[in-house]
């Protein structure tokens, strides 16, 4: 097993009612963008969307990108 150490991102959004969101994103890993109703769930999927984005890459043997810099927010992600 292997981890990987990834920057996350999340903003306050809002839904197209008006609702509050938060959009969560990884910079290094473009399609890894999702949401959630509260900062915890935003980054609850976050996590779940990396981990199953960086065992795709590993199963198609693309390159994972890894950010070298730790901010205060980040996600290990274990495959």
């Amino acid at each position: 097993m292997r981890s990987y150490v990834f920057k996350v991102v999340i903003e306050e959004d809002q839904h197209e009612d008006g609702r509050r969101a938060y959009q969560a994103y990884c910079p290094e890993i473009e399609e890894a963008v999702t949401w959630g109703d509260t900062p915890e769930e935003a980054l609850q999927r976050i996590n779940e969307l990396l981990q199953a984005l960086v065992q795709m890459r590993i199963e198609e043997g693309r390159k994972i990108p890894t950010a070298l810099e730790l901010e205060s927010s980040a996600v290990v992600v274990t495959v």
